[in-house]
């Protein structure tokens, strides 16, 4: 296709003609570009504050338009809504909720009419019934149209400000809260006086550590606050007194709450068995006062009441900050006292440029006063009169200011020459040198103190300070209380409104079972822990019906406690394997992990389980499956010679053959260990006929020196005990065949006696 064809192929088709399109367009790239704008303009323009005033860019419009409108009246904020659209670019609807909000920090905005109630959470009145005008402090600490930077508005028809120039840490003083695209602002806002407090503080080269503050009052615990960065957490608690046995008074809120979604919470604690509630009450106006009615036999303790009320409702909310702010139009995150020392620093910097404008203005009264003086006292003005040309009128004048010049802080410019020129005729006749004389002498006084001030600026900003406190700190005190409280365990205050059951065979547990096996009263939050006949446990929430395992061995409601309960427990290892013994605490679980108690053998067992403490474990006797050449029958396991282990121990053998019975003996104390390891056993001698003397022991075994004490034997048979004695001396590699060959010729002996031996290691 020739050059001119694609050329023409590329235009228009005239209507009706249709034409086959050759050219595809890949629009990947184009959407991510548009993507990047649109975050971009979300984050900049809606959502985040600015650091240098603390406000969002409908909220500067907002004043902005205010500051235009103001005439010390008070305007309808419909009015105002309608000027702000001239400057913002979205609805009327915006506007409005915006500048509620910014009225209702009762800061900036002086309020007339139903502005809505931030206890309540009641709604405004319509923009025509309600009106505003800004506060004296706005209009003293944010607004200076010569320190301001402008710009064009959305549609260049107009001038708006970039950001306002506020003296104040605004941004702290009132808190903001925002959602943009991937990105989200928090910022809490702070009290009034400890702002400027901490401000001083500041200019004073001391350490600051500044804490929210909130409207609506209550307990805060900040010792995670974490400078308001993220990661950070406030948890802060309504606050409530007890007015009698029955009756409890919320008088202040968490922040973030009302009144009317607290008390949804309540009732629907109420209504799900956590808290018993006969009453609530809602007499909030000006100030909160929630009347709560309890049943005369809803706790023991009014205090578990009220820890309830913590744990189930919104008397306590947890708030996690975020403390994002516009720098240089980035966004950027920065702690709450890095933020109060970069606007400490912009007031500095803003009253040093205010009073450097004041200098100025101060230079140019005086330059131009005494240009009036002498032009009229020395007569300079008979000298034009002759003059036809405007450019010799100029000449004229300058020539005779030309001995004076001298006396000027700067150069006589044309533009001061043709302003003398304007002076009118009856100024001149009116003028008094001496008057003229105080004037110049008050503006050089002027200018003496602002130079002092800017000499010592920093002095200068602290005195700023101080009288912006005592002009308007006056009724700002602190509302929220700071304190430091533990979490309340809501299992722990939780009613046990529940029953639970258990099926041992079938394997379930729950509340529904109720023809079954009664275990204890719980409630919707408890946790079960449960030991099942195959050596496997498991903690799991408790349910209506809920599948825990056959065989179960045991069951209960599951609380972590101090110190923790010790488990006894005997098993067999697997089918015909050895019989061990543990003692083990639970520790940290995973709900719903089973967990295997033995060592993990195919076909073991639970022969024994119990509960104790630590020192007042019980004593129990396993009962061996006769066989043949089986002398020991029986063996004794007291637990508290077992040392307290994790749960993950596999234990101690107490014997190789099978159990046919384990029987519990008699609760005894701890034993104390030997200094040395002894091997003893205890011979029982029954009556029979005399035989020839045993032979000798082996050298190896040594009889005690005095009297050995015998050990309790059956009562039933006369007995006389028998102890030897073996020590190691540190022989630990021949341990075990001098064990067996000790063991062996004492078998031996008793066999010659027609003996029963019992045998304690």
């Amino acid at each position: 296709m020739s050059k001119k064809k694609k050329e023409k192929s590329d235009e228009i088709a005239p209507l009706g003609e249709v034409r086959e399109l050759t050219r595809s367009v890949h629009v990947n790239g184009m959407y991510e570009n548009w993507f990047l704008d649109y975050a971009s303009y979300v984050i900049l323009e809606r959502a985040v504050p600015h650091i240098n005033d603390g406000l969002k860019p409908v909220q500067r419009r907002i004043l902005h338009s205010m500051w235009e409108m103001e005439d010390g009246r008070y305007n309808k904020v419909a009015n105002v809504i309608g000027h702000s659209m001239k400057y913002h670019p979205h609805g009327d609807a915006s506007i409005g909720d915006a500048m509620v909000q910014l009225g209702q920090k009762d800061i900036l905005i002086d309020m007339q009419g139903n502005w809505g109630n931030i206890f309540t959470g009641d709604s405004a009145a319509a923009a025509r019934y309600i009106e505003a005008r800004l506060s004296k402090f706005a209009l003293e600490v944010v607004y200076n149209p010569k320190t301001t930077n402008w710009q064009l508005s959305y549609d260049g028809r107009n001038r708006e400000p970039v950001t306002l120039p506020v003296k104040f840490p605004l941004l702290l003083a009132q808190g903001v809260e925002g959602i943009a695209v991937g990105l989200a602002c928090k910022i809490l806002p702070h009290n009034f006086n400890e702002l400027i407090e901490a401000s001083i503080d500041i200019l004073r080269n001391k350490k600051v550590n500044i804490l929210p503050d909130f409207p609506t009052g209550g307990i805060a615990d900040f010792s995670k606050y974490n400078e308001g960065l993220r990661g950070g957490r406030i948890r802060v608690r309504a606050k409530i007194e007890k007015r009698d046995k029955k009756t409890l008074v919320i008088t202040e809120i968490p922040f973030g709450t009302t009144t009317t979604s607290l008390i949804d919470t309540i009732l629907n604690a109420n209504d799900k068995g956590k808290i018993k509630v006969k009453k609530v009450e809602d007499n909030t106006a000006a100030v909160v006062e929630i009347m709560i009615h309890l049943h005369s036999d809803s706790y023991e303790d009014i205090d578990k009441t009220v820890d309830a009320l913590y744990a189930f409702t919104d008397c306590e909310v947890s708030i996690s900050p975020n403390s994002c702010v516009i720098v240089e139009d980035k966004p950027r995150f920065m702690s709450v006292n890095d933020i109060l020392k970069y606007n400490t620093e912009q007031t500095q910097a803003l009253l040093k440029k205010e009073l450097e404008i004041r200098m100025s203005e101060l230079e140019e009264d005086w330059h131009f006063s005494s240009l009036i003086k002498i032009f009229i006292e020395k007569r300079i003005y008979r000298n034009i009169e002759e003059c036809k040309t405007w450019e010799s009128v100029i000449e004229t004048i300058d020539d005779g200011l030309k001995p004076y010049k001298k006396k000027f802080k700067r150069e006589i410019t044309r533009e001061d020459i043709i302003s003398l020129t304007e002076v009118k005729i009856k100024r001149i006749s009116r003028f008094d040198v001496k008057e003229q004389d105080e004037k110049i002498r008050g503006l050089e006084d002027q200018m003496k103190e602002v130079a002092a001030h800017l000499a010592n600026i920093r002095n200068y900003t602290i005195g700023w300070y101080k009288d912006l406190l005592k002009k308007y700190g006056k009724g700002r005190e602190r509302k929220t209380e700071i304190g430091s409280f533990e979490q309340v365990v809501a299992s722990e205050v939780m009613i046990n409104n529940q029953k639970l059951y258990v099926n041992r065979e079938d394997g379930f547990a729950g509340f529904s079972l109720k023809k079954d096996e009664f275990v204890s009263d719980c409630s919707t939050l408890d946790e079960i822990i449960v030991f099942r006949g195959d050596g496997t446990m498991i903690v799991t929430k408790v349910d209506d019906k809920k599948y825990v395992g056959k065989d179960v061995r045991y069951i209960a409601v599951y609380r972590k406690v101090e110190p923790e309960p010790v488990y006894n427990l005997i098993y067999q290892d697997g089918r015909g394997g050895n019989i061990m013994a543990k003692r083990f605490t639970v520790g940290g679980t995973t709900r719903d992990k089973e967990y295997v108690l033995t060592k993990g053998a195919d076909g073991s067992k639970l022969l024994w389980f119990s509960i104790s403490g630590p020192d007042d474990a019980e004593t129990v006797r396993i009962m061996l499956r006769p066989k043949p050449k089986l002398r020991i029958t029986q063996v004794d396991v007291n637990f508290n010679e077992h040392e307290v282990k994790g749960r993950g121990t596999n234990g101690n053998i107490v014997s190789r053959h099978a159990a046919s019975k384990v029987v519990k003996l008699s609760d005894s104390k701890p034993a104390k260990k030997p200094v040395q390891a002894t091997l003893e056993v205890v011979t029982k001698e029954v009556p029979v006929k005399p035989k020839a003397a045993p032979a000798p022991v082996a050298k190896s075994v040594k009889k005690p020196e005095g009297k050995s004490t015998p050990k309790k034997v059956n009562p039933l048979h006369e007995e006389k005990a028998v102890t030897v004695e073996w020590d190691f001396n540190g022989k630990k590699d021949n341990i075990s065949s001098d064990r067996d060959r000790i063991l062996s010729e004492l078998e031996q002996k008793a066999k010659d006696k027609k003996t029963q031996t019992k045998m304690d290691f």
